[in-house]
């Protein structure tokens, strides 16, 4: 059994929450149920969903195909099922930070938050709400397994030994992959702009509080589209579930009472309390953003010009440049590095560089500092940032030289799956499996997971 489609077969978990592809009867057709490990349910929506995102990804089809599959979704709900029983926690700050991170990425790719809802056919609320749980089973099997696995390592032998046991044709091509960095500079907001904003938010809550629908004013007036269309209404969320600043209003209303404006990093927002159940709040809210005049974004574009000017003439370095200036809080502490948003690495395959950072870099030089560009899509405020292309490398075959941390990953892969077979075999002992036979029949798993047959 191929252990490290772990972590693949979890993303898959991910995709599924954020994509409705079958109607309600076939629902109720595929969620038959396939396995239960321990207090872990596997059913047939599951099973086929991944089955078919794998074999979406170049998994070779073979006989055994399907079998393989079911053994690994049955490994990561034993993983699941431990990480539950050992009370591993994955806080709801750590989930959301998570899913953050990843929606940023997936903003960034489609072109805005708005074309995501209208490529899912969901507001953006709904979105965050069938992602938030299988985002955080994915975390508590990414936790259970670096505990189990934490003591593994490769030594510089291990790897070699790893590389050179490897036969020269089955040596994976490495696509071209970039290192890059920049400096964000938000556009500064114009006095005007903001309080044109804010007062029409006070209007807004005179008018409710003279008897007008707050619902209304948000169908009519509020920038968050995925919410509008329902009044403002964003359901019920626990406190770690939206902005630090939404949460500190809404938590504090009584039902029916309007908040004071309050800002996010989305814009400006006033807040009216729905319904309040144990520690979570049903609020519907009106957002309005303020809109930078040429003038602030001309005055963030002359910042980076300036910022280029001294790194050229060596004043300071990109890396001291980005800790001093950048407004992007998740990159200015590490030199301004992208990394990417699937492994951490700050590596990046071209095809998978946001188009607005690809076409930039394409024709670059290593070293080179674009010319400032235009943020676009973004859910943080709009600017210019600047970027730099700290490394290059061509398509190639894998070598030592070149890909030592990728070949080393994959030996420790390797060890990682010896020891989790280790405690798969060991914790099956004493763990409940029931299997349907119609769905395992004839599979020759690795694992004793027919041991209740």
């Amino acid at each position: 059994m191929k252990f490290i489609r772990i972590i693949f077969i979890s993303s898959l978990i991910i995709q599924a929450a954020m994509h409705t592809t079958l109607n309600a009867q076939d629902k109720v057709i595929l969620d038959e149920v396939i396995a239960v490990i321990g207090n872990e349910v596997t059913t047939k929506y599951e099973f086929e969903y991944q089955y078919t995102g794998l074999v979406g990804q170049g998994m070779p089809v073979r006989n055994n195909t399907r079998c393989l599959v079911l053994e690994d979704i049955f490994s990561t709900k034993l993983l699941l099922n431990q990480s539950k029983l050992d009370s591993v926690e994955v806080s709801d700050a750590q989930v959301e930070s998570e899913m953050d991170r990843r929606l940023r990425y997936f903003i960034a790719q489609i072109g805005s938050e708005q074309r995501l809802e209208e490529y899912h056919k969901k507001p953006m609320a709904q979105i965050k709400d069938e992602l938030r749980e299988s985002l955080r089973e994915q975390m508590l099997i990414q936790s259970i397994r670096g505990q189990i696995t934490s003591d593994v390592q490769a030594t510089p032998e291990e790897v070699r030994n790893y590389f050179n046991g490897l036969p020269d044709d089955s040596l994976p091509l490495v696509s071209a992959e970039v290192e890059v960095a920049h400096i964000v500079i938000n556009a500064p907001m114009s006095n005007a702009a903001l309080e044109d904003v804010k007062g029409k938010l006070r209007e807004f809550k005179k008018r409710v509080q003279e008897g007008e629908k707050f619902s209304t004013l948000a169908v009519l007036y509020s920038e968050d589209n995925g919410s509008a269309v329902k009044g403002g209404e964003i359901g019920f969320v626990g406190k770690a579930e939206v902005e630090p600043e939404y949460a500190a209003a809404a938590f504090q209303l009584k039902e029916g009472q309007v908040s004071p404006i309050i800002k996010t990093r989305y814009g400006y927002h006033i807040i009216q309390l729905i319904e309040r159940r144990a520690k979570k709040v049903n609020t519907r809210h009106i957002l309005l953003k303020p809109k930078n005049d040429p003038s602030s974004m001309e005055k963030a574009k002359l910042k980076l010009d300036t910022i280029i000017h001294r790194i050229e003439n060596k004043e300071l370095t990109f890396k001291e440049a980005a800790l001093k200036y950048s407004d992007d809080i998740e990159t200015k502490k590490n030199g301004g590095i992208i990394t990417n948003p699937s492994t951490a690495a700050s590596l990046i395959p071209m095809e998978e560089l946001e188009p607005s950072i690809f076409f930039v870099i394409d024709k670059m030089a290593e070293g080179e500092i674009s010319e400032p560009v235009a943020m676009q899509g973004q859910i943080a405020d709009p600017g210019y940032h600047i970027i730099r292309l700290n490394k290059r490398t061509e398509p190639h075959k894998a070598s030592l030289e070149l890909d030592y941390q990728r070949i080393k990953n994959a030996a420790l892969a390797v060890k990682e799956e010896e020891v989790l077979e280790e405690w798969i075999e060991s914790t099956l002992e004493d763990t409940y499996v029931k299997l349907n036979g119609a769905y395992t029949e004839g599979c020759k798993f690795q694992q004793n997971w027919t041991k209740n047959k």
